[in-house]
């Protein structure tokens, strides 16, 4: 089985076990925006704080919260850690979307792709999954953004060797799959599930939809740790 196969088998997998998870949660696509900076280096129940915080103070709009001053942005940040280096990357990015868009984020995530890629990660601290999962959740634009959880689920399954680039693994998806934004969507949240759920850093392979997936990498003491669970399941008792 070739690599495009696996991961349209993958996708067709976990699209049967999850159903449709309609991510990114916001109400704006600006909102996304915002949360795709805040999102690095934190857990997303940080980010929804300091979103909602931002919101109650009526801020979130791009010349609301470009006008603010940076104590007063750091304050309502706060919750997504790392808060003045987060102040920094927002007020880069809103500097780039008043300045140059007059604050039109569909303006500035439009026209062409690379363009407009090329543009995000010329921002300072906006890196190449923060630039995509703008694009791709903020723009509708068919990008399809890789995280730790790609990674990590295609390394267990044999798919990736060494340490390919951003590029390279978002390559392998590009080239699998039709270039649909909602699709991409669909599946990058199917990998963020199964990620959280089953494949952490102990695996619980056992659990897990692609548990019988075809070339998968066995994992050190999985065959037991599998084994285990399917006995406690058996037995009712809880894992």
């Amino acid at each position: 089985m070739d690599t495009s196969d696996q991961l349209i088998g993958m996708y067709r997998t976990l699209d049967r076990s999850f159903g449709p998870l309609r991510w990114w949660p916001a109400d704006t696509p600006f909102e996304v925006a915002v949360g795709a900076i805040l999102t690095q280096n934190t857990n997303w129940a940080n980010v929804q704080k300091a979103i909602g915080r931002i919101k109650a103070n009526g801020a979130m709009s791009p010349e609301a919260l470009y006008g603010l001053e940076d104590e007063a942005l750091w304050e309502l940040i706060r919750p997504s850690g790392y808060f003045r280096v987060k102040g920094r990357r927002l007020k880069a990015f809103l500097a780039v979307l008043c300045g140059d868009f007059a604050g039109d984020l569909e303006k500035m995530l439009g026209g062409d792709l690379h363009d407009a890629r090329r543009r995000l990660l010329a921002i300072p601290g906006i890196g190449e999954e923060t630039a995509d999962s703008i694009l791709l959740y903020a723009g509708g634009r068919p990008v399809f953004v890789v995280d730790a959880y790609t990674r990590r689920i295609l390394e267990r399954h044999g798919i990736l060797k060494g340490r390919p680039t951003y590029e390279a693994i978002q390559r392998l998806f590009m080239e699998a799959l039709p270039p649909d934004a909602g699709l991409y969507n669909q599946y990058h949240a199917l990998i963020v599930e199964t990620g959280k759920r089953f494949c952490r850093k102990e695996p619980l392979c056992g659990q897990c939809p692609l548990g019988g997936t075809s070339g998968r990498k066995r994992m050190p003491g999985q065959d037991r740790r599998a084994a285990a669970e399917r006995e406690q399941c058996s037995s009712g008792k809880k894992s």
